[in-house]
């Protein structure tokens, strides 16, 4: 096995036309598929011992039952202990107890014993007695218990935060959204203010450990991160984000009630949340980051090899090594770069590819004035999206989606949009824009970003994926970030069929996205596993896509703090891509986009073997029914 995966990476490194890299890179994806439980390149271990059972008349209908049975039993039992341990934010009025987690090591020690025993157990049931829809949920429940016991083994619980997303700045989004409705809710919103300097110190505690074993964050991409807890550190308590839900409380809540309400929360913002920022504050500037780790590289930690292995595994859903996805990246580059000159060409530029893309970077004409211009050109495109989506989906999701900047404290830092879901069905979710740095949110990009963020992206994948009410709660909160991004990827491409995309520089916007997800895979294998220099990846970025510095800064440093996440995007497009090509022949003139489209998002967040070997078994039985 190990000899035919490199021998089909070689084949990708010598490929020398455009036209025979797509097929493959295909070849390339296909394979992983050979490596795990759910084989769809021959008969699987799962089939094999279900033929097995036929055949000797073992799986009689009891012990299938028996099976189902104490598989749900498990999963039940992992999911409210789960919800025990990590019980969020609760919405309902009524409840005023407040459970925070505890994030300490010895805590995550005690669930990676959980986790351990969980996994045992699973072992011991056949998934060839399951049902078809019950194997799907035991491989999606066995990929999450491998995902946390690695996580926990390889130590991974003390990188507490990346360049993308920090335990403060989340807390402090959290607080801005929060709505007091009545009075039993602003209490436990204070209980939860209260509770910050606990869970902040757990965090320290942590990030401690982290230096003390050789697992922080690389220094190169901690500078500025302390802007964002500075930004907490105010003396006006009434401006700070924490107070914001007692400012607009509703009537029915008492004058006197509210004065009351008012001043425990300025007491608790006051003596608690403030202090525990800059304690936070005061750690990460002396302490954290003159110790951080030099090297960026992920094999370098650690049993670093292990740890980027089980990254990629776990955003990607699939065992290649890094060799192998670093040279599907180069194919994909090289391809994607053909079809770049063609629109540079139908443009008539007078200039070469390097010249284009200064020219897309610098050119005023590109760029909003201000952030209400922004917003708006991003408004157009969604509504232009939501237009378009019943002739393509039959399925369209209750839940709504609105637009809003970046929050500002985390703007300069941050990527050029990102979709917030929202996890409580009482609130819509949002399309992120991000408003700071104008001259480098060029709106050239701003149709791809919205396809891949809100519709038919992101919201649409996630929100349909939240409705499937059949589904067990761990499946359906699932987000497998190779599907869901994959996804995301592919209704950049669909904008295309759609027609979407109004001009020719649109057009190049899309493929500089699939450039960027391309020159992913090369970058972040570079970086983590071959030896490449964070300035290496950058002059890559500069030299392959028309994102601008700032824009291209930031996402090396979340390469370099995030293994392996980057790797999900393309890797997860081309599956979906693939598949659709099968099935398209398998349908051929019966083929239906619609019906292809409900389908593949009626499954939820699913790896990738799985999203294959279902939509391939309900092509071929469409394609039987219809005879």
């Amino acid at each position: 096995m190990h000899q035919h995966r490199n021998s089909i990476a070689s084949q990708i490194s010598q490929s020398s036309t455009p036209t025979n890299k797509r097929t493959d890179i295909s070849i390339a994806i296909s394979l992983i598929f050979c490596l795990g439980m759910w084989n769809t390149c021959g008969i699987s271990n799962v089939q094999a011992a279900e033929q097995t059972i036929k055949v000797s008349g073992v799986a009689n209908q009891s012990e299938q039952a028996k099976a189902e049975l104490n598989f749900k039993t498990l999963y039940q039992k992992e999911t409210v202990y789960r919800n025990k341990e990590f019980p969020g934010r609760r919405a309902a009025d009524d409840e005023d107890e407040i459970t925070q987690a505890d994030y300490s090591d010895e805590a995550e020690q005690r669930r990676l014993k959980m986790w351990r025993n969980l996994s045992e157990d699973l072992k011991k049931i056949n998934p060839a007695l399951l049902s078809s829809e019950s194997r799907i949920n035991y491989k999606i429940f066995a990929d999450q218990l491998t995902n946390r016991i690695n996580s926990t083994t390889l130590n991974a619980h003390l990188l507490t935060f990346n360049s993308d997303s920090q335990f403060w700045a989340s807390t402090a989004g959290a607080a801005e959204s929060t709505r007091c409705v009545s009075v039993k809710s602003c209490e436990r919103f204070i209980k939860q203010m209260a509770s910050i300097p606990h869970t902040f110190s757990q965090k320290i505690a942590l990030m401690k450990l982290g230096m003390e074993r050789g697992m922080t964050m690389p220094q190169v991409v901690l500078t500025g991160r302390d802007a964002s807890i500075q930004k907490h550190l105010t003396t006006s308590v009434d401006n700070s984000v924490f107070f914001k839900a007692f400012t607009q409380l509703p009537a029915s809540i008492s004058a006197a009630q509210q004065t009351e309400l008012q001043k425990k929360a300025r007491s608790v913002i006051a003596d608690k949340v403030i202090p525990a920022y800059q304690n936070l504050y005061e750690f990460i500037r002396n302490e954290y980051m003159p110790k951080a780790r030099k090297s960026i590289a992920a094999y370098d930690l650690p049993n670093g090899k292990a740890f980027y292995q089980a990254q990629i595994f776990e955003y990607t859903t699939l065992e290649n090594t890094p060799e192998e996805i670093h040279n599907v990246g180069l194919a994909e580059v090289a391809r994607i770069r053909s079809d770049m000159e063609k629109i540079i060409a139908e443009l008539k530029f007078n200039g070469d590819f390097k010249a284009f893309l200064h020219f897309l970077r610098t050119d005023p004409q590109f760029y909003a004035k201000t952030p209400h211009e922004l917003l708006a050109e991003a408004s157009y495109w969604a509504k232009k999206a939501d237009g378009m989506l019943i002739r393509y989906f039959g399925q369209l999701p209750r839940k709504p989606y609105g637009i809003q900047a970046v929050p500002a404290d985390i703007a300069p830092t941050y990527t050029a949009g990102r979709y917030a879901g929202s996890g409580d069905p009482k609130r819509p979710s949002n399309y992120w824009v991000n408003t700071s740095l104008l001259n480098q949110r060029p709106m050239w990009a701003l149709p791809a970003l919205t396809l891949h963020e809100a519709v038919p992206g992101h919201h649409l994948q996630i929100a349909l994926a939240g409705e499937q009410a059949e589904q067990p709660e761990f499946r359906r909160n699932a987000y497998i970030s190779a599907f869901g991004e994959g996804w995301a990827l592919y209704a950049e491409h669909l904008g295309v069929e759609m027609g979407f995309y109004e001009t020719p520089y649109h057009h190049f916007g899309r493929l500089v996205y699939e450039m960027w997800r391309a020159s992913r895979l090369v970058v972040d294998t570079g970086m983590h596993a071959k030896g490449w220099t964070r300035d290496q990846a950058l002059q890559f970025m500069r030299d392959n896509t028309a994102l601008s510095e700032h824009e291209i800064t930031t996402e090396i440093d979340r390469y370099i703090s995030w293994p392996g996440q980057a790797l999900a995007y393309k890797l997860g497009e081309i599956k979906i891509r693939e598949v659709r090509q099968k099935i398209n022949t398998i349908l051929g003139e019966k083929f239906d986009i619609k019906a292809f489209h409900d389908k593949l998002l009626s499954l939820g967040s699913v790896p990738l073997s799985i999203l294959e070997s279902e939509m391939l078994a309900w092509a071929n039985k469409l394609k039987q029914d219809k005879k």
